[in-house]
């Protein structure tokens, strides 16, 4: 008997981990387990992806990098598909709402900076103090929400996979491609559509020094471990080209 590929057994595992999920659901502690030993095992060559590929090649001065997102499965319980960052490339902070999501580094160096709210402390709509000019909010400021730095290192491949939850782990976090660099993301459940609350939202992330609340006593981490983050548009100069993966008989559903 031929053994499964890595794709078709990656996809064999989500169907069973997530089976009985739903948005704010998270899989079993046996579950996650299993699912995370599965994706620690994948290489570059398993999905048949280099550095060397087009995907990775760095941008020219003054242009924006591209980023390419591989499609290689989605229903409604979870998603499978690949990021390829060039260098210096970003995908900016944004959120998971109601997901357990894995994340597996194929190869490359990349910083990962990533948060969880505060629960017990109030929304502030406090004025920003001097903003730098990228991050200035435009019109009317939403409110903003004090949250704890999960995250803020730089990984290289090979390392284990990363593993964040709906209200824990580094549910918001941004990446940054220190080197070329590919990972493997498994979203369970995908994200869902304005009208239920589970879009992908992004954040501007300010120091907690910019805003000033009456009374606010910080949690243990002292103010370098806290930052305030304020609800932001998609970035216009995020660009994300989507592709399907190159054999689409790899997974048999």
């Amino acid at each position: 008997m031929v053994s499964a590929s890595p794709l078709q057994k990656l996809y064999n595992t989500c169907n069973e981990v997530f089976d009985s999920c739903s948005a704010g659901v998270i899989p079993s502690p046996d579950n996650i387990q299993k699912l995370k030993s599965v994706l620690d095992d994948f290489k570059p060559a398993d999905v048949g992806l280099s550095p060397e590929m087009p995907h990775f090649r760095a941008s020219v001065d003054g242009e924006t990098p591209v980023i390419r997102y591989i499609y290689i499965h989605e229903c409604e319980k979870f998603s499978i598909g690949i990021f390829c960052l060039p260098p210096s490339s970003a995908i900016p902070l944004h959120n998971h709402p109601g997901m357990t999501v894995f994340s597996k580094l194929l190869f490359g160096t990349m910083h990962i900076k990533s948060y969880d709210w505060v629960v017990d402390v109030p929304p502030s709509t406090s004025a920003v103090v001097s903003p730098p000019k990228s991050k200035q909010p435009v019109v009317q400021q939403p409110e903003a929400r004090l949250a704890k730095v999960k995250v803020n290192s730089n990984f290289t491949a090979p390392c284990d996979t990363s593993i964040l939850y709906p209200t824990d782990g580094g549910n918001m976090h941004c990446f940054t491609a220190v080197t070329a660099c590919a990972f493997l993301d498994v979203l369970g459940p995908p994200y869902g559509s304005d009208s239920d609350g589970r879009h992908c939202q992004f954040y501007f992330d300010f120091p907690f020094s910019n805003f000033s609340v009456d009374g606010l006593s910080l949690p243990e981490g002292g103010k370098e471990g806290f930052a305030w983050l304020q609800e932001r548009k998609k970035p216009e100069d995020l660009i994300v080209v989507g592709e399907l993966y190159g054999d689409p008989t790899t997974v048999e559903t």
